[in-house]
């Protein structure tokens, strides 16, 4: 059996940690898990082009979801930290780099690494 190569293993990772979060936060429906391989496929073209860029899978892959869902669904993740005023989505930060977080930008706090939006600290509230 052959390993698995380290593009293969970002791309896995990428979509692990998104599928994390949709089911911290109950949206892991079918049709909701499709665009995250939908996003996996687009990227593995993307990283096969650019394999330096294979750290920032996890960020993007969030953010084709993200974006994927606001135009059929709406916002996604919604912020857990604000409780006042309209309610908003999280961004992941950094756009393009290592280590994505979502972001509150109203309130100015990292929530939660992406993959992490079940675990504790503000992302519990929600």
């Amino acid at each position: 059996m052959d390993p698995i190569s380290p593009l293969e293993q970002a791309l896995h990772a990428a979509r692990a940690l998104v599928l994390a979060d949709l089911v911290a936060r109950e949206v892991a429906e079918a049709d909701v898990v499709s665009l995250v391989e939908e996003s996996v496929v687009q990227r593995r073209w993307w990283v096969e082009q650019w394999p330096e860029g294979a750290e920032f899978l996890a960020g993007l892959v969030a953010q084709d979801v993200q974006d994927a869902l606001l135009e059929r669904y709406g916002r996604w993740p919604l912020c857990p930290v604000c409780g006042t005023g309209d309610q908003h989505a999280l961004e992941v930060e950094p756009e393009l780099g290592p280590d994505p977080h979502w972001v509150c930008h109203q309130a100015g706090v990292k929530v939660a690494a992406v993959g992490a939006l079940g675990g504790g600290g503000a992302s519990a509230s929600s």
